[in-house]
Formats: structure tokens, sequence, C-alpha cells
């Protein structure tokens, strides 16, 4: 029997690449973070999320180049107002790079119906969530075809993309 690999170490065995695809518009609207940012107080990413900017930087560090691409409908939803303000300070300031792709032109793109993250192009993490966006469980495949679908997909949106410093997200 055959041990599924946490995230953590999906991360930490990754090699040259690891990408990641969002296409919800809100996500764990429970989680602590958003709660405070909605009821109007500062978020300091580098105080709330030490462990994954630890995790990525690492990564970033020896090689790796670790990307995200957010579909995202517009005008925005609150939760990707919130994403988009401590995008800076936690994915960027951890070296990820980051795309925005309004939902508009995504129309003709084939998307697998969850978001995932695809590991040296070849391990895919599938993130399943339930309808209000907090997380119900991980499945990890080496399946070649669904990593050529989601390393396809993930292309195909990160090209249409705009840069993290130049995306003004519409409210």
């Amino acid at each position: 029997m055959t041990t599924v690999p946490t995230f953590d170490e999906l991360f930490l065995n990754c090699r040259s690449s690891a990408v990641h695809l969002e296409m919800r518009d809100g996500y764990m609207k429970s989680d602590p973070a958003f709660v405070d940012w909605s009821a109007g107080h500062r978020i300091d990413p580098a105080e709330r999320w030490t462990d994954w900017l630890e995790l990525v930087s690492r990564a970033t560090h020896r090689g790796v180049e670790v990307r995200r691409a957010r579909i995202v409908s517009e005008p925005v939803s609150d939760y990707i107002r919130f994403e988009y303000e401590v995008t800076d300070g936690l994915n960027v300031a951890a070296g990820e790079q980051v795309r925005w792709l309004p939902r508009r032109q995504a129309t003709d793109i084939a998307l697998p119906g969850n978001d995932f993250w695809l590991f040296d192009e070849s391990l895919v993490l599938v993130n399943h969530f339930d309808g209000d966006g907090d997380s119900l469980e991980h499945e990890v495949t080496g399946d070649p075809e669904v990593a050529k679908l989601c390393a396809s997909a993930f292309e195909a949106v990160w090209e249409r993309g705009t840069p993290h410093e130049d995306y003004e997200p519409t409210v």
C-alpha cells in the first residue's frame, strides 16, 4: 500500500515547478483572517501565514518556479478583494508569480472541474470544496492524462492572465 503525500511533502519534494489554478470566487469564509479583514482590521500576512511563507520561500530558493493563476468573476467578490489585498505580502513575498484572469475571458478554455496544484508537471493535488468554499479533502493523482489536462488548462489561463502588479480588480 502506498501512502498519499501531504501537501507539505509535495512542496518539499518538488524539483522544478508548482502551479496552482484557483477558480472559485470564495474560499473558507470562516477563516479568521478573512473575518478580521471583513471587520475592517489590517491583515499582516507575515504574521498570519508564517508557515506558508516559509514553505514557498524554501521551494523558490532552491529553484522551484511557483505560479498561481486565479480565474475571477467581475465585479469581484469580497473574498477575492481580500485575496487581492494580501497577495503582495503573502504570495509575491514568498516568491510566487500570480496572475488574474476575468472569468469572461476563460469561456473557451477547457478547464478541469476542480482547483488543483500541479507539481513538476506530473503529480496533481486536486482540491475538493463544499458549496461554501470550505475544504473537504485533497486527492493526489499521477494519472498522465489528468496531469496533461491540468497543465494545459493552467498554461492557457496563465497566458491570458494579467500579472498581479498590473491587475486592478473591478469592484
